[in-house]
This record gives structure tokens, C-alpha cells and sequence, in this order.
């Protein structure tokens, strides 16, 4: 199946009432591309490793929606452009312009996965819930992972350094916290290395599913893990569940710029002389993340490194 895309040039301000404006129509789902900085609030919500430096806003905006190719849809667009020449009356929408284009039927949520393909981390091999075992898993454990749309496939080089780190302080009476959980990787691991006990908590409520999702895919002991959605730097009430010194271990695969704030309340979680691994680090925030995990009375055992990445173990 084909399908025709229309692309609107306008600018930011305009983006809101014209998304609404084309959901009024019948138009279902609207694709902005913009060069709006990220808020911090977004940041923490992204589940990617480091955000590229993009051009400065120039305040242009597209707005792209897809109707099915073979079909009339010309009352639909020229409602569209009515309404564009009705905004313009009141409004600055720019250009205001729509251009077309033929695109294939991808599946845009679901394409990425013929580049997931099964790996290994050391004697831990990492396999997509879809794709079979094969022979190169022999004699080691198996992790299935279907991360949807949550960050955690195992493949990058910050959640290997942290599944390498786990593995030295793990032992079965080990309880852990996984800060940032994503699709519940390292979760996945501790608890197939043995761990007592792991909570994951993700300020995504789809991470939280997936964490779930895969730890069922992977038959794990129901009474052994809990999921939660949350901040833990700014909910107090998460922080009375979970600041508790109850834990052997945390870790935080997340960024540089979210493990800063949240470090000071690491010693919280932790028990006397346990561990603290934090990665997501590129090597240009190592001294940044040190300086604040030395300034929480933390004592550095190791910055471990692959490529540009750090991940930084500590204990309390």
C-alpha cells in the first residue's frame, strides 16, 4: 500500500491550532518536525544517550499527516486549505504552503527491529522477543528483550558497561534499585545473575510496561520485582518508598545531566557500603558526574569505559 504525504510549512506558534485544526477535519495524526530546543522536562522522558546539538529555532515548522494513496481525497484537502487561509485571516502562519508526496506503507513503529539482531555480553546472550535463539547461545543465559518503544535493546555500549559492573557485586541476597529502568535490561539481568529482589522505576509509563512485559517473557519469579512510573528527583512520595537505605545496589543508566541531581539522593537508597553504578555518561560529563558522586561522600572504585562512554562505580 502506498500512501500520500502532505507536508505543511508553517511556523512554531502556528503548530497547536493547526494540528487541532487538521484533527477537526478527520485528518488522524499529525508527524511536527521543528527546531524548538528540548525542555528539561523532555530530556528526562527521551530515552536516547546524548541529545545531538541542532541548529538554532529559526521558527519554522512542517506539519505532515498521511492519507492513503488511490483515494479521493479532494474535499479533504481543500477543507484543509480553507481553513489555512481562514487561520491566516487572525494569525501568522507563514508560509502556509502544502506539498505532496508518494511514500511506501512502513510500519514507522515497528521497522527498526530488522536491526535487532541477537548479540552476547560476554556469557549473556541478548535476543529479541521475535527473532529464534540461535547456536551462538550455547552454555550461556538467555535475555529476551522487546523494548517497544522504551530505551534498553542491551546493544549500546552505557548498558553493557552497567550489566558488566552488576555482575562483580551481585550476589542472592542482593536488592536493587534500577533508576530509569527503560525496558527493564538491567533488571533482567540482575535477577538471572541471581539478585534477591530488583524495583525499576521509569518516569515513562511505557517503559514501565515493557520492564513488565519482558520480565514475564522471561518467566521471572513474579515475588522477585516491581515496577513503577515516576521521578524519583522530584516525588517526594517515591522518595518515602524508596529512600529508605534498603538497597545493596543502584544503578542509573540514564544521562550525565539527570544522574547529577539525582546522586545526592543515592546515599538514601543505599545501605551502608553498597554500590552505586552510573552510566549514560559520555566521556566529556566524567568529571562532572565524579565531582558530584565524591561531593555525596561516595568512595570511586572504577570508571569503566567502551567507546565514549563511562559508567562510574561507587560505594557509600
Amino acid at each position: 500500500m502506498k500512501w500520500n504525504k502532505y507536508t505543511i510549512k508553517t511556523i512554531t506558534d502556528a503548530e497547536d491550532i493547526i494540528s487541532a485544526t487538521l484533527g477537526e477535519i478527520g485528518v488522524e495524526g499529525v508527524q511536527i518536525e521543528d527546531k524548538i530546543p528540548l525542555s528539561k522536562e523532555d530530556k528526562e522522558k527521551m530515552f536516547i544517550d546524548i541529545l545531538p546539538e541542532l541548529p538554532p529555532d529559526d521558527g519554522i515548522a512542517y506539519l505532515s499527516f498521511f492519507l492513503e494513496a488511490g483515494k479521493d481525497h479532494t474535499q479533504m484537502l481543500a477543507d484543509i486549505k480553507d481553513e489555512l487561509e481562514h487561520l491566516r485571516e487572525f494569525m501568522d502562519i507563514g508560509e502556509g504552503t502544502i506539498k505532496e508526496a508518494v511514500t511506501d506503507d512502513i510500519d514507522w513503529i515497528n521497522n527498526w527491529k530488522e536491526f535487532f539482531k541477537p548479540f552476547s555480553v560476554d556469557d549473556i546472550y541478548i535476543k529479541p522477543t521475535w527473532e529464534k535463539v540461535t547456536d551462538e547461545a550455547a552454555g550461556k543465559k538467555v535475555v529476551e528483550i522487546d523494548p517497544g518503544t522504551a530505551f534498553g535493546t542491551g546493544k549500546h555500549e552505557t548498558t553493557q558497561l552497567c550489566i558488566r559492573q552488576l555482575r562483580k557485586y551481585i550476589d542472592s541476597n542482593t536488592k536493587i534499585l534500577d533508576v530509569g529502568c527503560g525496558s527493564g535490561i538491567l533488571s533482567i539481568v540482575s535477577l538471572k545473575e541471581g539478585a534477591k529482589y530488583v524495583d525499576g522505576i521509569d518516569v515513562d509509563e511505557n517503559a514501565v510496561k515493557a520492564s513488565f512485559e519482558n520480565a514475564e517473557v522471561n518467566k521471572l519469579d513474579r515475588s522477585k520485582y516491581n515496577f513503577v512510573t515516576g521521578n524519583l528527583i522530584t516525588d517526594t512520595g517515591l522518595q518515602d518508598i524508596y529512600c529508605k537505605g534498603s538497597y545493596d545496589i543502584v544503578v542509573a543508566n540514564i544521562l550525565a545531566d539527570i544522574i547529577i541531581p539525582l546522586t545526592p539522593l543515592i546515599p538514601l537508597c543505599l545501605k551502608e557500603g553498597g554500590i552505586y553504578i552510573s552510566s549514560g555518561i559520555i566521556d566529556s560529563k566524567e568529571q562532572d558526574v565524579v565531582k558530584k558522586v565524591k561531593e555525596c561522600g561516595f568512595e570511586i572504585l572504577d570508571v569503566a569505559a567502551q567507546g565514549d562512554w563511562r559508567a562510574v562505580v561507587a560505594r557509600k
